[in-house]
């Protein structure tokens, strides 16, 4: 039966409008932005079906189009329509951050840094740069592949926050294995860049990384 004949209450998107988005399952939520279903199923049941097929709502926003599209029924436009949602949400925790001071809300940086830099395959080293009142400037991701020694350059740091006239900054770096713990390369490159800066009186407030579940701070372990 098509959604339109079901009873009003029961369709997803009057349903959000009267009772709110959390009375919503997951299929449902991701049905209001797939719009339409294919022969013999609705938006619903494709929903499911996807939420099946890639085990949950997290595998299926990573996954890129080239998977998606083997899936009867999602094209381009419906794998637009998901990833639009995916990052109207990345902006609003984004706007969130720079809305907020950092220091007294570091639960919001920590779900910005998570959702920014959790699904990437390879290491991404990211710097938030901060004015002298720790109000975000500008969030930039400055190197990829492998964190070690050899791939951040400190002397490109200090030209980034000299360029935003950064007074402060707060690393982060993901760890595609899932496990948010600091490596001795993690620890001996933020000693650099912590020197680094210091010469340039930019200071290092923390350094985040990102795992699967957590993500763990320097400053609240005590190692920075």
């Amino acid at each position: 039966m098509p959604i339109r004949d079901w009873p009003s209450p029961e369709r997803p998107r009057e349903k959000l409008l009267s009772k709110g988005p959390l009375s919503l399952s997951d299929a449902e939520l991701l049905a209001i932005f797939l719009r339409t279903g294919v022969n013999g199923k609705t938006a619903v049941d494709v929903a499911r079906d996807l939420l099946s097929e890639f085990a949950g709502m997290r595998r299926l926003l990573e996954t890129d189009y080239a998977a998606l599209s083997r899936t009867p029924g999602l094209g381009p436009a419906k794998y637009a329509q998901i990833q639009a949602a995916l990052e109207l949400g990345r902006r609003y925790l984004e706007a969130g951050m720079k809305r907020d001071n950092l220091l007294i809300s570091p639960e919001t940086t920590r779900k910005y840094l998570k959702a920014r830099l959790r699904a990437y395959a390879h290491e991404v080293f990211a710097c938030i740069f901060l004015d002298n009142r720790h109000r975000v400037i500008e969030f930039e991701e400055l190197f990829k592949g492998t964190i070690d020694g050899a791939s951040i350059h400190p002397r490109e740091v200090v030209k980034r926050a000299l360029f935003h006239n950064a007074a402060a900054v707060i690393f982060a770096h993901n760890h595609p294995s899932g496990v948010a713990e600091p490596s001795q390369s993690d620890l001996a490159i933020t000693r650099r860049l912590n020197d680094a800066l210091a010469l340039v009186d930019v200071r290092v407030l923390d350094h985040f990384i990102v795992g699967d579940q957590d993500v763990l701070s320097f400053a609240e372990r005590g190692i920075l």
